[in-house]
Order: structure tokens, then sequence, then C-alpha cells
């Protein structure tokens, strides 16, 4: 309690920033979580006082104006008594041009911190501020109306209007709020030619930003009724002034509004409505094909990881997600007449070629009869090819194929820029589908692809190329498999990237599993050599020579082999891939053991095993004795929370089977000791989230595959109570994890699946719920009040339809004793929720057709 006077006490001192920036955040985080702690008639003078503290330290650092400005803002939302605090603010602050920027700042954040849920601050609370937000609206909005700004203050007044578009949830709810905006940054193109003619950045970006958020808005109005009042298709012009803005980082920032928009016109499916956007569309891919252009002196080939890098990664993912309105064929033939005029400079011909790999990847492409379709441009891929006299196919008239385009491809000439072979090798990776309709040209893409396999910048493109080439050609590239396991045997050759590395092996293994039988065995063997030596080699720490010494790389390697060494077996056939896994296990064993101490290395040496006991299924039974005793042994020592996970995949592998099923439960009381140990130091279930979600994927694998074995064992009560503790945890998957476990642990006393035992389990959930029904009903309504993010609560509500359907009377009663413990007010005088409302909620709950709306 002491750190709101000392927090105070540093503002007034203003000693420097970093003490400053901490008595801020500490002020701010403050409010939001113990702002019970002081008495209600305090609240006007902390918020006096924290105004005056903005004003004196407004110059001192924008962070710290951010900090406080957030502090003010969660102070006005659980301080019921400060009514009207934006008309408050306005009119104190707006004449004074030195106190706009965290004037602005505090009105930004404001309707930010609305749906925060850090404040506990309840629906009626929320719905009576933003009645209020809208009802100054127009206030805010004439505040913002200015020119010639600072560029800080620019940035500011944009953060505003941002924000108040984002704040309008419901356009009809707040029409004249939305129809204000909507006017206003109408007026705003103007502004962003000046800026564009100033060489004015910072304000393009912020124009560019405002323009976003104003489609964002009224996207539902745009595909409802385009062209009509708030669906005027004049916001999409001005996004589309901003594409043509030489910067690229002006265009990312609509990247969001582009996304949103296609997934809405996918759903509508109206081709009327798709004609309308499509000549937009069309504008958009020409000026980002523009973008993508590397520079002219630009040497090598394509960085992918720096800021132009991951933007084109960008644009990629955006053509495949559009590329539906306008056709792929059809957006060949634009983006191709871009080239044909003339002999175009290299930098535009890989351009076009990255454009082209992007259609390749789309959905709408590959569902296509890709070998028969015509597709985009005269008679050449570019004069570069033409005038290299490397085309001594016949081209039909006007009307080349894919084939022709694929073959004009691969013989592109070495003496082209490297740039433009990176990517044509990357777009005839993209082609594989090309390629299988037509095996004929597998040797010569083959062989190109190989070319650049030995060329260390080609390298990693090439042996995506061949892996892509390997997923799709299968049956083709059978054939080729002697040249695919020498190309494995000599991997570190080649300089390739770890990840190249391991898809080359994917492909590989994709292949191998179409091979007979009878050769698998052989195949598989020669293929897991090469990996299984150099872990031999590290164990018994022999010179490397040149050999990575790090053995996860060659776990990978084995657990992608693993992993896609898939054949078809017939019941009573011997897995072929049993012998080698029973082969490598001793490996495997001897190098868990010796780097037991390395969550690094225990995790691939895990995922490994589990892609192997996944390839052979029940033919790994040999392994499962050895396996769990040596995971139990390291587990005491090393809470790996990844054998956890194994054993999820063993008892979903051998949870039927009746002669495994005591040995498995062994093995689950055996890590649980060790487990709750962990989960029971300070803060457990917080610094330990991996562990919780890998405990009770295993327990719910146990719940599927052989419930009455759990429920009926003594660990089944100890791992619900840590199951009710978990659900607080505000991780994801964790989360999710332990909302399934309960799901399915309650379901299976419910669903009469006809199967003998079901008496039994119902009589067990019973006996369960009546011990701790009670308990887990509260705590799930607490989560869901106090500690969860709103997309857990669909997790939530399945579990508790479960509890009621197994005794709806009890349940209505657990359910009334949990809501009767739920806090009515905040310290602050403002009520969460009225008796009226808790006893609304529990109807509502309790009626089955709400359940049905809340789940699906």
């Amino acid at each position: 309690v002491h750190a709101w006077e000392i927090s105070d006490q540093l503002l007034q001192i203003r000693q420097d920033v970093e003490s400053c920036y901490f008595a801020a955040q500490t002020m701010k985080m403050k409010i939001q979580t113990s702002f019970y702690e002081l008495p209600t008639d305090s609240h006007a003078s902390l918020r006096d006082s924290l105004l005056t503290h903005i004003q004196n330290l407004k110059d001192l650092s924008p962070v710290i104006v951010t900090q406080l400005a957030l502090a003010i803002a969660d102070l006005a939302l659980q301080m019921p008594s400060w009514k009207g605090c934006v008309q408050t603010l306005v009119e104190k602050y707006s004449n004074d041009v030195t106190s706009l920027p965290f004037l602005l700042e505090i009105l930004t954040v404001l309707p930010e911190e609305v749906h925060s849920r850090s404040l506990r601050i309840g629906a009626n609370r929320r719905t009576e501020i933003i009645e209020d937000l809208a009802f100054y609206s127009s206030t805010v909005v004439s505040l913002l109306q200015q020119d010639k700004t600072s560029s800080n203050l620019h940035e500011a007044a944009s953060d505003c209007v941002c924000s108040a578009l984002y704040a309008i949830e419901n356009v009809e709810t707040n029409l004249a709020l939305a129809m204000q905006l909507f006017q206003g940054v109408l007026t705003l193109e103007t502004a962003y030619h000046m800026a564009v003619a100033r060489e004015d950045l910072d304000k393009v970006l912020n124009y560019c930003r405002i323009f976003t958020e104003l489609c964002e808005t009224f996207l539902e109005k745009i595909v409802c009724t385009p062209g009509q009042g708030l669906g005027d298709l004049r916001t999409l012009e001005l996004l589309l002034i901003c594409a043509g803005h030489p910067q690229y980082e002006v265009v990312e920032i609509s990247f969001n509004f582009w996304y949103r928009l296609g997934e809405h016109l996918y759903k509508t499916n109206d081709e009327v409505i798709h004609g309308i956007f499509k000549a937009y569309i069309q504008r958009l891919l020409h000026a980002l094909a523009r973008h993508c252009q590397l520079e002219p002196d630009h040497e090598g080939v394509p960085e992918e990881t720096d800021d132009f890098g991951e933007f084109r990664m960008r644009v990629s993912d955006l053509v495949k997600d559009l590329i539906f309105l306008i056709g792929s064929m059809e957006c060949f033939a634009q983006l191709y007449s871009t080239l044909k005029e003339g002999n175009p400079p290299w930098e535009v011909t890989e351009a076009v070629l990255f454009i082209m790999a992007a259609i390749a990847k789309s959905k709408e492409t590959l569902s296509n009869d890709l070998c028969h379709c015509s597709l985009f441009y005269g008679h050449n891929l570019t004069s570069e090819i033409v005038n290299s006299e490397c085309l001594p196919f016949k081209l039909r008239e006007n009307n080349p194929t894919l084939v022709e385009v694929l073959e004009g491809v691969v013989r592109l000439p070495e003496t082209v820029h490297t740039a433009v072979r990176y990517t044509s090798i990357e777009l005839v990776g993209e082609m594989s589908e090309v390629v299988d309709r037509n095996p004929q040209f597998l040797d010569p893409v083959l062989g190109y692809l190989m070319k650049g396999l030995c060329e260390k910048p080609l390298a990693s493109a090439a042996a995506k190329a061949i892996h892509n080439i390997c997923s799709v050609c299968r049956d083709h590239m059978a054939q080729h498999f002697n040249g695919l396991l020498e190309i494995a045997r000599s991997l570190d050759s080649f300089m390739l990237s770890p990840e190249a590395a391991v898809g080359l092996l994917k492909g590989t293994a994709l292949v191998l599993a179409r091979l007979p039988l009878d050769k698998i065995t052989e195949c598989l063997s020669e293929l897991c050599s090469v990996q299984v030596l150099a872990l031999k080699k590290l164990l018994s720490q022999e010179p490397s020579n040149g050999i990575s010494s790090d053995p996860t790389v060659f776990l990978d390697r084995l657990a992608v082999i693993f992993r896609h060494t898939n054949p078809v077996v017939e019941n009573g056939q011997t897995h072929p891939c049993q012998k080698v896994i029973q082969e490598i296990w001793p490996i495997l064993s001897e190098t868990l053991n010796k780097h037991r101490a390395d969550n690094r290395i225990v995790e691939r040496c895990c995922r490994c095993l589990r892609f192997a006991v996944r390839c052979v299924g029940k033919g790994s039974a040999a392994l499962l004795q050895p396996l769990v005793t040596q995971m139990v042994n390291v587990y005491q020592v090393h809470q790996h929370s990844c054998f956890l996970y194994l054993g999820s995949i063993l008892v979903d592998e051998y949870g039927m089977e009746e002669g495994c099923r005591q040995g498995l439960l062994d093995m689950l009381q055996a890590l649980c000791i060790p487990t709750f140990q962990l989960l029971e130091q300070q803060n457990g279930l917080q610094n330990h989230p991996d562990t919780v979600d890998d405990l009770f994927r295993l327990a719910t694998r146990f719940i599927q595959r052989s419930p009455v074995t759990l429920l009926r064992s003594q660990v089944v009560i100890p791992i619900l109570q840590w199951a009710i503790a978990s659900t607080t945890l505000d991780h994801r998957d964790a989360n999710c994890s332990v909302m399934r476990f309960l799901r399915d642990l309650i379901h299976t006393g419910v669903a009469n699946d006809h199967e003998e035992d079901f008496e039994l389990r119902k009589e067990l959930i019973g006996q369960v719920m009546n011990q701790l029904g009670q308990q887990l009903v509260s705590q799930l309504l607490h989560t869901c009040c106090f500690c969860l993010p709103p997309y857990t609560l669909p997790d939530v509500a399945e579990v508790l339809w479960e509890i009621m359907q197994v005794d709806r009377p009890t349940f209505c009663r657990w359910l009334e004793n949990s809501l009767k413990g739920l806090p009515k007010e905040t310290t602050g005088g403002a009520v969460t929720v009225t008796h009226k409302q808790l006893t609304d909620f529990h109807k509502q709950v309790t009626s089955i057709h709400v359940w049905v709306c809340w789940v699906v």
C-alpha cells in the first residue's frame, strides 16, 4: 500500500527519466490491480495529482506521458463520481497548445482501456462509459481538425482518430459519430497529397493508418452495400492512392484490411459483388508487383530476412488470399503485360516471377486443371529467354500452356541475374502439379534444380523445390529414389539451411513410402544410416570432420524421416520400418541418457521417438517397456515436459491394449509425483505452463483410451484437483488442454455409447463430481470473471454443459452458490452486477437453448 505514496513522491521529485517512468508505471499498475486499497474520498485527490504530474512531466519522455495517460484513463473508468471526464479534460487543456499532446494521449487510450481485461469493472460500468464517450464524440472530433501541426501532435491526433474509428463497434448504434468520422476522413485526401509533395513520410503514414482504419470500420458496409452510403468505395480509392506511394511501408499498413476484405468476399460468394471489387484488386496487385522489385544494383539472391524480404513474404500471402477474385490465369496475363513490351530490366522480370510463384501457391490455382488451361502472355517468358535461343519446342500460336512456360523457365540461361534464377527455381517448385501431369518434363526439371543445388546462393531454394516435386510427384519420383538417396548421403556437402536439409529428407521419405514393401526396409536403413553414424560419433566423441557437433541436427533429420515414411501396410503384414527402428533405438536411448539434463536435446529425442512410435504403431511394442523405464528414471531428476507428451503418445497407441493398461497407469503415477512437486513451487503453474499443457494431454489420452483405468486409480482425484487449480492459468495451450481434460473426463460418464462399462463409468464420474463438483463450478465461474480472456469462454462453457448433464438439479444449486459468492460492487462504488442480472444469468445458463447458442 505504500507504493501509492512513494510513486507520487517520485513523480513530484522528477529526479530522472528512469525513476519517473518507474513511478508512473507503478501508479498505473496499482490503479489497474489494487484500486480497492484506496478509500473513496481519496479518488478526487488522486485524479488531481495525476493531472498535475502529466502536465509537469509532459516534456520529459513520451513513455512517461503514456503511462500516466493510462493511469488517468483507468482511474476515470473506475471512478463513477468523475462525471463527463472527456468534457472536463477538453475544456481544461484544449486551449493550451503545450498540453495538447498529453490530452490527445489520454483521449486515445481512454476508449482502448474500456475493453481492457485488466480492469474488472463489469459490463454495466462498461456500457455506462461507452455511452458517455459517444455523447462527447463530437467534442473530441472538433478538437482534431487542425492543420500544420508538428509531427508528434499529428501522430497523436491520428492515433485519436484511429481509436475513435476503432471504438465504433456497431455502426448503427453510433451512427452520428460514424457519419462525422466518415465525412471528416474523406476530406483528408488533399492533406495526404500535400504530405506526399512535402516528402513528409511520417504524416503520409499517419494518413494511411487513418484511411485503413476507416475501411476496417466500415468493412461490412463496403461489402454489403458497395457504393452506397457508408459503403462508398471512395474509401478503397484512398487506399489505392496510398498503394501508389513509392515507399512500400505505406501500402503495407493496409494489408490487414485487404486480407479481411478478401475473407468477407470469399464468404459472400456473389459473382456480382465480386465483379465490383475485381478492378480494385487488379490495381492493388499491379502496385504490389512494382513494390516487390529489387533495386537495379542489387547483387545476389533476394534477402528474405530483412524488412524488404519480410514485406515480399507478406505480399505473397496477400496475393494467395485475393487471387480468387481475379482468377489466376487472368492475373498471369495482366502481370505479364508489364513485361512483354520491349526488353524489361531484370528486376522487373524477377518481380513478375515472384508474383507468379505466389499465384501458383494459391489453392485456386492448384484446383484448376493446370496443364490444360491457357496462361498469361504472348509468345515467351521474357525477351531474355527468347534471345538466348534456348527454346527448341514449338510454341502454340498466342496460347502457350503452363507446360511451355515451365520448360521456358528451366531453360533460362545461367547468364541471367542470380536473383532471377533464384525466383525461377521457387516458381518451378510451385509448379509441381504441372510436372506431375507431364512426367516427361521430370528429368529436365530435376536437372535444372540439381544445378541450383550445387550453387551456394541457390542451394536452399533448389532443395525446397525438390521437396515440393517429391511431395506432389511421389509415384513418378520412385524411379529417382537412388538419386535422392545419393543427395541424402551427401547432404552436408551442400550449403543448405537446416530447414532446407530437413525438407529434402521429408521429400525423400515421402517417395520412399511409395516403394514396394520388400524394398522399404533396406532403403530406410540406408537413408537413416548417415544420421545414425553421426550420432554414434558424437557419443564416442570422435572428431567431427566437418559434421555438426549438435545432436539435434541428426535427431531432427531422423524425426522427419520417421514422420513421413508411411507405407500402406495390410493387416497381418510386418511393418517394413519396424526392424530399422528397433536397430536405431539403442543409439537414441544412449543419446537421451547422455544429454538428460539438456532440455533442448531431450525434447528432440522425444520428438524423434514420438514419430518412430507413430510410424510403426503397434509394431513398436518391443520398445514400450525400456522406453517407459528410461523416461520415468530421467524424469525423476529432470522434469522435461516432453516426457509427459511422449507418454500421451504411448497411451494413444497402446491404451486400448488390455495387457498394456496397468503399465501405462504405473507410468502416469510415476510421472505425476515429480510433476506435482514442480507445480507446488511458488508460482509453479505460471512458471511451467508447458508442463501443465503436457500433463493434461496425457491425462486426456487416458480418458479417451482407457477411462475406467484412470477413474479407478488413486491418482484421478489429485489430477482433477490440479486441473481445477490450473483453470486460472492464462496460457492458451495449457488452458485449452485443461478444459479439454475436464470436458472429456465428465463426458465419459454422460455419453451412453452402448459400451459395456458405461454404467461403471457413470457411477465413477458421479463419485468424482460429488467430491469436487461444487469446487469446480465455483472455480470456473471465478476464472471467467477475473482470470481468463474472452476467447477461452467457449471451452469453459463446454465443461459447464457436461457438468449439467451429469445432474441438472445439483448443478443448478452449485451454480447458485457460486454466483452468490461473486462481488457485487467495486471499491469505487460502481455496481458490477445486480441481483436481477445474477438471477437472469442463472436462468439463462440452465436453459438448453442458450447452451446451444453458446457452444455453437
